[in-house]
């Protein structure tokens, strides 16, 4: 993640002149052709229920895979498992084209250094600042305190709250909390970060603003991302708008429309440890399966 995060402005000029034409150097990347992770006919069970049944897909460099379902349908498990911290029955596991399913716990930790993690509450330590909870990464890494400041302001910068930087996670409200929870998720721009339930109990404003971290990161710095979800709400910021730098340096969310076919973002929706679909979201809204149906009308 550059510098880009602290200064958009970085960006005006380069953003719509660039854009069309790096599209189409993208193709010839061979880096963009290795999938950030994927799940080769991965099985896990517990006693005698299936967790997960033979799952396969890819998420691919800089896209967002919005994974669906009710709950124990396997959608939180699929992060633990690309954590590491369960392995599965049978089936691979890849990150960034290195088949980590049988990786120890010590392999494991240089993996995670790629992967920012946002838990369901944020999960913050109730003891540390917001500087500290932010810091907690570089601060086990022993980093300079001048490098951490300078890091840590702008992450919060990222997520609009750096004036909290020296709050106590009680003073904060749950969006707030979220928000310090992504900010340090951040911190070593990993080029992966897993989102597991980021809006449960948020009100929809506040849901909308995480949502829009999640745009940030996805169509500015490029980020790889699992958002596991089962509100719609998601479904519908992430899948429908982009975010772009204006001409005053300042970060705009446009709707997808006649200019711009969302192809970063897609959808896995998963029913008792199956994939019941894979694509887009327009061919989510048209699919005649009935439990899809109900869960797209909320019931």
């Amino acid at each position: 993640m550059s510098s880009q995060i602290s200064s958009p402005e970085h960006l005006h000029g380069q953003v719509s002149a660039a854009a069309a034409e790096s599209t189409f150097h993208e193709i010839d990347d061979r880096d963009r052709a290795i999938p950030a992770i994927e799940f080769r006919d991965v099985r896990l069970a517990f006693d005698e229920r299936t967790v997960l049944n033979g799952l396969s897909f890819k998420v691919m460099k800089g896209e967002t895979k919005i994974i669906l379902g009710g709950s124990g349908g396997g959608k939180s498990t699929i992060i633990k498992i690309v954590l590491g911290l369960l392995k599965p029955d049978a089936g691979q596991v890849l990150v960034d084209g290195e088949d980590v399913t049988n990786y120890s716990e010590m392999e494991m930790m240089s993996v995670r250094k790629k992967i920012g993690m946002v838990f369901q509450e944020g999960a913050l330590f109730d003891s540390l600042s917001v500087y500290d909870n932010v810091a907690y990464r570089l601060h086990e890494q022993n980093v300079p305190e001048d490098e951490v400041e300078k890091e840590v302001r702008r992450m919060l910068r990222f997520v609009n709250l750096e004036d909290a930087i020296d709050k106590m996670p009680a003073e904060l409200s749950g969006g707030m909390r979220r928000r310090v929870g992504i900010a340090r998720a951040l911190i070593g721009d990993p080029k992966i970060v897993l989102f597991d339930e980021p809006t449960a109990g948020l009100d929809p404003p506040t849901a909308r603003t995480i949502c829009e971290l999640a745009m940030k990161l996805r169509d500015l710095e490029d980020v790889s991302s699992i958002f596991v979800t089962h509100e719609m709400n998601n479904l519908d910021y992430l899948c429908s708008e982009y975010a772009v730098v204006n001409e005053k340096g300042e970060v705009v969310f446009e709707k997808e429309g006649e200019r711009l076919c969302l192809i970063n973002s897609k959808v896995l929706m998963m029913r008792e440890g199956n994939i019941i679909f894979s694509g887009t979201d327009e061919r989510l809204r048209k699919a005649d399966d009935q439990y899809i149906r109900k869960f797209l009308r909320g019931h």
